[in-house]
């Protein structure tokens, strides 16, 4: 049985995956991944409310060691949700919401289709009873 596939602003949905206008299931995957995470969530949090910070800003605000938001914070990079630069000594992190912009025209997209298809079932099943 082959699976629907349906087109969307920002990719196909098909068996369950999302598939990027590139093809690029891994990074759409790696980006579900990072904010799935709830310290990757508060580390995006922080920079969308500040903008950029620097690590040790970061390191201060969680309840946890350089080496731990460190590693955090390189996942959320490899995903494509954070931009570093480096400013003298340190290192400055920003948000980079493009990727989290892809995700929410998915979910949009299958929030309508989803709203569509019950509300037809609702007005079929008050058809069936009246």
């Amino acid at each position: 049985m082959a699976y629907s596939q349906f087109a969307t602003p920002n990719g196909v949905a098909s068996a369950g995956r999302l598939v990027g206008i590139d093809g690029n299931v891994k990074h759409m995957r790696d980006v579900c991944d990072a904010v799935g995470d709830p310290t990757g969530r508060r580390l995006l949090a922080l920079l969308a409310q500040v903008g950029e910070m620097p690590l040790h800003e970061l390191v201060d605000s969680l309840p946890m060691g350089r080496t731990a938001v460190s590693k955090h914070l390189t996942i959320l990079r490899e995903a494509g949700l954070v931009e570093a630069r480096k400013a003298g000594r340190e290192i400055r992190f920003r948000l980079h919401a493009a990727p989290l912009r892809e995700i929410q025209g998915w979910n949009s997209y299958h929030v309508r289709f989803w709203t569509q298809r019950i509300d037809r079932l609702k007005e079929l099943l008050k058809e069936e009873t009246s």
